[in-house]
Order: structure tokens, then C-alpha cells, then sequence
């Protein structure tokens, strides 16, 4: 179960911490997400908040959900559909954990921290921009 991220929403952790894993390649397009049932009790989390969760990711186009076949990864999710001109732009950096974020991961301020940021465009003007943090990983 993932740390939880005070003063965000749960369903907002449990939708990033899936967005990670979908990125990640940890879930490949095309591949079913874990059932609520599952995803509840990992993340100790009701079925509501749950359902939240999927709702932001579905939302993002990053996943979708058919009636008795269960929710999966969007194959298409970096493919425009056609004419629609929505473009996805991801880029990361090492950046230094300002005082607020630091706190989050329980880090002193200026730990580095890997930033991801998603900005999608429609027809060039920016819909939204999300970024994600995580730990660096420490080369052994």
C-alpha cells in the first residue's frame, strides 16, 4: 500500500499511484487493472473511493471500462483520435523537494525528487498540465 499523501484526496493518491503504474509500463495497454474488489483491499480503501479513482484515469483517456469485461488499460491513450488535435507532452527532471512536498514523503527539504510532468494540449492550447513525484532511485 502506498504512503498516503496528506491534504490530497484519497481517490487522488490511488489514481496517481495507478497512473504510475500504467506510465511505468507495470499494467501494458490493453491490460485489465486489478477488480475493485482487489484495489480496495490493497489500498484499504472503500469501493467509492475507489470508483473515483478509475473515474480521474478514465477522464485522462488512460483507461477504459466495458460492462463485464472489467476496466483496462487504453491501447490508443498516445494516439490522437482524428481531428480531435489532443496531443500529450511527458517530461521528467530531478528537482530538489521544496518544504510542502518534502513533508509528504517524509524527506528533508531538498531531497531530489523526480518530477514528471503531462501536459496535454487540444488544437495547441494547454487543457492541463499534471505533474507526479517520486523518489530517486539510487543506482547499487
Amino acid at each position: 500500500m502506498p504512503t498516503p499523501h496528506y491534504g490530497q484526496p484519497r481517490y487522488r493518491v490511488i489514481a496517481d499511484e495507478l497512473r504510475q503504474r500504467i506510465k511505468g509500463g507495470v499494467i501494458p495497454p490493453g491490460g485489465l487493472l486489478p477488480t475493485e474488489s482487489v484495489l480496495t483491499a490493497e489500498f484499504r480503501a472503500s469501493r467509492g473511493t475507489i470508483r473515483q479513482a478509475i473515474a480521474v484515469l478514465r477522464d485522462e483517456h488512460l483507461v477504459v471500462t466495458e460492462h463485464g469485461r472489467g476496466t483496462y488499460v487504453n491501447p490508443h491513450q498516445h494516439e490522437s483520435r482524428p481531428g480531435d488535435g489532443r496531443e500529450t507532452e511527458t517530461r521528467q527532471r530531478q528537482v530538489p523537494a521544496d518544504p510542502e512536498i518534502a513533508a509528504l514523503f517524509a524527506v528533508e527539504a531538498g531531497t531530489t525528487l523526480v518530477e514528471q510532468q503531462d501536459v496535454t494540449r487540444i488544437n495547441g492550447a494547454v487543457e492541463a498540465v499534471v505533474r507526479a513525484y517520486r523518489l530517486r532511485r539510487e543506482k547499487q
